[in-house]
């Protein structure tokens, strides 16, 4: 008889056990998520004309007003910064530089702090 007790106690436990096995997750379809992507630069290009290094850019992407600034650099020497401000109807911008000399150039671009790209041209070994 205690045998019989204890086998109904311990199969009631088991029921209460796999009663809470059950799919609790309320909505069964989550919200969607709401992504905002940070702009990119997209078709930036160092080119070198003469004497004259010339970068192109273009911001795409949803970014609130600022200004696009290139910092010039050979190796690890600093050349000089710039700075171009854009907005949606004018999302690109063209810096030049005065480098009559071969080197291995580089410019970062940062939009409102944040650094967003660097090209390079080398035209010597860094």
């Amino acid at each position: 008889m205690l045998r019989r007790v204890l086998t109904v106690s311990f199969a009631g436990l088991l029921t209460l056990g796999l009663a809470g096995c059950r799919y609790a997750f309320v909505p069964a379809v989550p919200r969607p998520v709401e992504v905002t992507l940070t702009p990119r630069v997209t078709g930036a290009s160092l080119i070198r004309s003469g004497s004259t290094l010339t970068v192109k850019a273009r911001v795409d992407g949803r970014f609130e007003p600022a200004y696009l600034k290139v910092q010039w650099f050979d190796g690890s020497r600093a050349l000089g910064e710039d700075s171009v401000y854009l907005d949606a109807a004018q999302p690109t911008a063209t810096f030049t530089l005065e480098a009559p000399d071969q080197g291995a150039y580089r410019a970062v671009l940062s939009l409102g702090g944040v650094v967003l790209r660097q090209v390079e041209l080398y035209e010597v070994q860094p």
